[in-house]
């Protein structure tokens, strides 16, 4: 029970308030006090506070978070004006062009909506490392603003909106891709969901290996070089710069996801099994054979010097890549790069892009070097 002391005020009678308590004394010995030591912190099932971001363990998650800060864009600043002209000019562009332009804008008007809603609803509540989580905060803001990205080009365009983002519904080479996605992000954002077992932690690694290493590590590079095709032949330049500012993100979500899995593997081997890595492949299969129909249905002609055979081997290469940097055995042995450009769109730092437009990695005025 509360104790009281009386107290008369200004001669108007008796009031009563709570006697002060002494002070609790905290020791260091009491566990809920201690301060955070790094070999205590852990990717998953970590005890520690998760709002204490130091002192660092993954120094990585956190030198990918500055990375992706100083490497901050927004749609808007893009010109347009080339763009709606050819889409506008009745000669300005093929059908399969057309085709080609719409099929993609259909797929990534939501598969960014999906990423974004899998970090947000999933992931993050599921990662103790506090700098793994500041990572996760701004690839969700990156998400936004691909998602932004696209809606921008629909609106210039003035594309039919219903037509664009009901594509995932719609277009069977897409819907498929999309569907394979969801039991993973159903896993992940299930309330009731929670890690802990060796059961749940695998489903949460067999996710975190999906949305990395297929969905924004596979399922997006078909897109990618299409449309960057288009503008290395000057066509939909505005376009295309975008979509290389986003590759330049999803390149580094799916590295930064890479060295999550690894980090989860080294501090759970338990879970890396044989049976999980067959598991493991055979999803990466299936990816390949999703992204190839998708290739075929957005190009079912050569176009743009690019066919879909040429994308079936693009898309082995680019499987056992994904394998190898998680540490399973190539299921495509020869496979090889028939897009080596590719690798310098990544790649390009602080030069002026292909359509000579703008600085392509720009630093926000804090982060610049004057070196």
């Amino acid at each position: 029970m509360l104790q009281f002391e009386e107290q008369t005020a200004h001669g108007q009678g008796m009031t009563r308030k709570p006697a002060a308590r002494p002070a609790e004394s905290v020791t260091p010995a009491d566990a809920r006090f201690r301060r955070i030591s790094v070999d205590d912190k852990r990717i998953i099932n970590g005890q520690t506070d998760v709002n204490q971001l130091v002192p660092f363990k993954y120094k990585w998650a956190w030198d990918k978070y500055l990375s992706a800060c100083a490497n901050h864009w927004m749609p808007q600043e893009i010109q347009m004006s080339r763009d709606i002209a050819l889409w506008k000019d009745p000669n300005g562009l093929t059908d399969d062009e057309r085709r080609l332009v719409m099929r993609n804008l259909g797929f990534f008007v939501t598969a960014d909506s999906l990423a974004a809603n899998n970090i947000v609803l999933g992931t993050y509540r599921h990662i103790t490392a506090p700098e793994c989580r500041q990572y996760l905060l701004r690839q969700a803001f990156e998400e936004a603003i691909h998602t932004h990205a696209y809606q921008y080009i629909v609106e210039s365009l003035g594309l039919d909106e219903g037509e664009v983002f009901n594509a995932y519904h719609e277009v069977a080479s897409i819907r498929d891709k999309d569907e394979f996605l969801i039991p993973f992000i159903d896993t992940l954002t299930d309330p009731a969901f929670k890690t802990g077992t060796p059961d749940n932690d695998q489903k949460l690694l067999r996710s975190l290996i999906v949305f990395a290493c297929i969905m924004e590590g596979l399922f997006f590079y078909v897109g990618f070089a299409q449309i960057l095709a288009l503008g290395r032949q000057n066509k939909m330049t505005g376009a295309a710069e975008q979509y290389q500012y986003i590759l330049r993100d999803e390149s580094m979500h799916c590295n930064f996801g890479i060295d999550l899995i690894n980090q989860i593997k080294m501090e759970n081997p338990h879970l890396w099994t044989s049976e999980f890595r067959e598991e493991i492949r055979g999803l990466m299969l299936k990816g390949v054979e999703l992204e190839y129909r998708y290739a075929e249905d957005t190009m079912p002609r050569g176009v743009l010097g690019l066919n879909a055979a040429m994308f079936k081997e693009y898309l082995r290469y680019i499987a056992n890549r994904r394998c190898q940097q998680i540490g399973i055995d190539m299921p495509y042995e020869g496979a090889t790069n028939p897009f080596p450009w590719m690798a310098e769109m990544i790649d390009l730092k602080k030069e002026k892009n292909f359509f000579e437009t703008r600085v392509t990695e720009y630093q926000t005025g804090g982060a610049l070097s004057w070196d």
